[in-house]
């Protein structure tokens, strides 16, 4: 805790989001802001059936259905009914398994549809509408979002994972389809946001498994913070601008003002949710402009590995020594090689392409590949930190053996917001991702009842479809 941190002791900031999301109301969003929700929806349902064929959720789920299930809540594509927070928390884990969702990155970076399967779970034990998910995705992105701009520097920059955010947006979006009033909401922040700080130690270094996990069981603890507020429990009103609360404990600057400035109230305003982006390759957010300049490079001059002696990167500091530090150059699982620049940037020029298939066992354990991969140096890019987080500025230099380089500079990768994935590109993606899981017919059922999702009366639809 910093020396001389500052904290309030009255008129909470809990209290001031809780009776904007009590408040809101389907009606209140803007035609932009839905049509926007359920192409993330589309884009996430994509990511959950590709990551039910990963290891890590594979574990999860057989741990889950050996605790005991209910017949409350559905698992996507098994099909295991269980209680609302372990849905919410498997369901999450499916959509963020391949670090193949939406991305946001500010102050702090975070991705939202983590959280969407917590108010999903809550509709459905509700026994709710599409609308009434809708509602409530768009409450997480707006939330989500509006913390990762706050504060200066984020707590990355501390060393913590951005799961410490999602530990209080979480339970606004739950606590909101749960139909908890604005005292009961405040309690369920507090429950939630008690326990879930994250070390950023889960993307530093050697990765594991709970990379992609800490995310979702901050999502499950909004999920079940709420049911406990419903219930009468409580938790400290001043989680956020109180004593020992986030501002004091951090003591940087927070500017509070981000997270109630113009909130949204009605069809004719600027929900955040539609400044979110797609990811286009299955591989860490600040990956995808090197990649995508690399790629740029290769296609236009038809290079070929073998020709190349060196591929230098130019990016922001914290791209550099999240992807690029020395584990980063011998990766041994998907978690890290997903968060390699030097691996996706070697499978990427040798393969051609950076899909899901890039990213099997098999291929990250082909000892071809350090030699291509020692060819990457990341450095940092002083002008670059200027630009950063309003564009992702990054430039390629390829060197080939006969003393010829090419250079490839991008500043905004495919799927931001000012280069939108379009409804048939993110179809691409989720068609890919579900081959071999779900029939294609199936497939495209899923895509209607997603791109229709405000006229589902029930979920049952919803849910039998993206059965296996």
């Amino acid at each position: 805790m910093s020396a001389g941190a500052t904290y309030k002791t009255d008129g909470f900031l809990s209290f001031e989001l809780a009776e904007w999301a009590t408040n809101l109301r389907y009606e209140d969003l803007s035609a932009e802001a839905i049509a926007a929700a359920k192409r993330f929806w589309f884009d996430s349902l994509g990511c959950a059936m590709g990551g039910s064929q990963q290891k890590d959720f594979k574990i999860a789920l057989d741990h889950c259905k050996q605790m005991g299930g209910a017949e409350t809540c559905d698992v996507f594509v098994d099909g295991f009914k269980t209680n609302p927070s372990d849905a919410a928390f498997l369901n999450s884990l499916m959509i963020r398994a391949m670090d193949y969702n939406d991305i946001y990155w500010k102050q702090d970076p975070s991705h939202p549809s983590d959280i969407i399967c917590g108010p999903l779970a809550i509709v459905q034990m509700l026994g709710g509408s599409g609308k009434d998910v809708i509602l409530g995705t768009i409450i997480a992105y707006e939330m989500e979002m509006r913390l990762c701009e706050s504060g200066f520097p984020g707590v990355r920059e501390y060393g913590w994972h951005h799961a410490t955010l999602t530990g209080f947006a979480a339970p606004i979006a739950c606590g909101a389809v749960l139909g908890l009033t604005k005292d009961e909401l405040v309690q369920a922040i507090g429950i939630s946001a008690s326990r879930t700080g994250s070390f950023g130690a889960v993307t530093a270094g050697k990765l594991t498994n709970m990379k992609n996990t800490v995310d979702p069981m901050a999502t499950r603890a909004g999920v079940e913070s709420a049911l406990l507020a419903k219930r009468g429990y409580s938790g400290p009103e001043h989680m956020f601008d109180g004593k020992e609360g986030l501002s004091h404990v951090f003591g940087h600057e927070w500017k509070f003002e981000i997270m109630t400035d113009d909130l949204p109230k009605s069809p004719g305003d600027h929900y955040r949710i539609l400044d979110c982006g797609m990811k286009s390759f299955p591989i860490e957010a600040l990956s995808h402009a090197p990649l995508t300049a690399m790629m740029k490079i290769v296609q236009e001059h038809s290079i070929n590995a073998d020709d190349v002696t060196e591929i230098k990167v130019e990016v922001v500091a914290r791209a550099a020594d999240i992807l690029g530090d020395p584990h980063k150059y011998r990766p041994t699982s998907k978690e890290t090689a997903d968060h390699s620049l030097p691996y996706s940037l070697a499978v990427g020029l040798v393969d051609g392409m950076v899909t899901p298939l890039q990213f099997k066992q098999e291929r990250i354990d082909d000892q071809g590949l350090i030699p291509v991969m020692d060819m990457v140096k990341v450095v940092p890019n002083e002008e670059f930190e200027k630009l950063f987080p309003e564009f992702q500025p990054s430039q390629v230099t390829i060197t080939l053996k006969d003393g010829s380089s090419h250079v490839q500079r991008v500043d905004v990768p495919k799927g931001d917001p000012r280069d939108p994935m379009t409804e048939e590109e993110i179809s691409v993606k989720f068609h890919a991702l579900g081959e071999g899981i779900i029939p294609k017919a199936q497939r495209e059922t899923i895509r209607e009842i997603a791109m229709d999702l405000e006229n589902q009366a029930t979920l049952d639809t919803f849910f039998a479809t993206m059965r296996a």
